[in-house]
């Protein structure tokens, strides 16, 4: 279920490359004919009368198709990890209620703030932070992409966060924010680096990143869980910063930067002669190919939002603040 959109990729880069060329515009001055180009100048992402309909078109894609089971309600609107994510959540709800979800309650996202920042070229971007009807006291944060003016706005990132995690954006007399290019160097780790800088720290630990539950308590975790009587447990971790899965950064007040990045995982279990995995749950289940006899091999999709400080303040190090993972597929031998 994570392997890149390819055919879909391509059509979209098709678009691009369509809407590029035909937005170029000719306007008439006093001193005569002067070509703007839209791809190179800087401009907000979006309007915020334009984000809140992004965010309202989501919401209902996103409620018709929990309520169905059914992810072709909603491809249009989510890409990269939440789009991996969500459409296994909604296969393996298909394959155990057919006729729709059992449970279904309606998400209802208020109090939003958006930030938007202001940037050149493609794609562009805003993030929405709101308070959901799930999730308990948890935020939803939203980033919203696109390729093109043709384009649907998707969501890419989606994590959960406590009220009040978010720092201070810098933003410029007219509100709007500012993003953090890729390969910046200005920063403790560049936004590109930091998915596989993640991923080897998970398995060889470090002092890139800071304590927390999604660092050091997490490896403690894995260290605990590797060997149980009876069974083994690998864990394989890889970075996901290709596409729809690059890493996207706002500047922060401070000159540090919030980064949204994406991992994939690999969980091997391997029972030993006379034992037997435990059988997992109905969704995972769903999602399994091949039977479970020694071994089963579960994928999951992570998408992470972390604090990058600017090179050389305070200890350096990155805070990974939220983390929201789903498993996307599964192999029984």
């Amino acid at each position: 279920m994570s392997r890149d959109r390819g055919p879909r990729r391509l059509r979209r880069l098709d678009r691009r490359v369509l809407i590029a060329a035909s937005v170029t515009a000719l306007s008439l001055t006093a001193s005569g004919c002067v070509v703007v180009h839209g791809e190179r100048e800087v401009l907000p992402s979006s309007t915020r009368a334009e984000a809140a309909k992004a965010l309202q078109q989501f919401t209902t894609a996103y409620n018709k198709a929990d309520k169905a089971y059914d992810s072709s309600l909603d491809a249009d609107h989510v890409t990269g990890a939440l789009g991996d994510i969500d459409a296994a959540r909604l296969k393996a709800g298909h394959v155990n209620n057919p006729d729709g979800n059992p449970a279904y309650t309606p998400l209802k996202l208020t109090d939003v703030t958006y930030t938007i920042p202001k940037k050149a070229g493609w794609p562009r971007w805003f993030v929405a932070e709101a308070q959901g009807n799930k999730g308990g006291n948890l935020h939803w944060l939203l980033v919203f992409t696109r390729d093109g003016l043709g384009e649907t706005w998707q969501v890419a990132y989606l994590t959960l966060i406590s009220p009040g995690t978010l720092p201070k954006f810098k933003k410029n007399a007219a509100g709007w924010a500012e993003a953090v290019p890729a390969n910046s160097t200005e920063l403790a780790v560049a936004p590109q680096d930091l998915s596989r800088d993640y991923t080897t720290y998970l398995k060889n630990g470090g002092k890139t990143f800071a304590a927390g539950p999604h660092t050091d308590k997490w490896r403690a975790q894995r260290a605990k869980t590797a060997k149980k009587p009876g069974l083994v447990t690998q864990y394989i971790d890889e970075p996901l910063i290709s596409g729809d899965y690059a890493p996207l950064a706002l500047r922060t007040a401070d000159g540090g930067a919030l980064v949204f990045f994406t991992t994939r995982r690999y969980e091997k279990q391997t029972a030993a002669p006379g034992t037997s995995i435990r059988t997992p749950n109905a969704s995972v289940q769903a999602l399994t190919s091949g039977e479970i006899k020694q071994s089963l091999t579960t994928e999951f999709v992570s998408n992470g939002v972390a604090l990058d400080p600017e090179q050389g303040s305070g200890s350096g190090q990155v805070s990974v603040l939220a983390r929201l993972e789903g498993v996307t597929s599964a192999q029984g031998s």
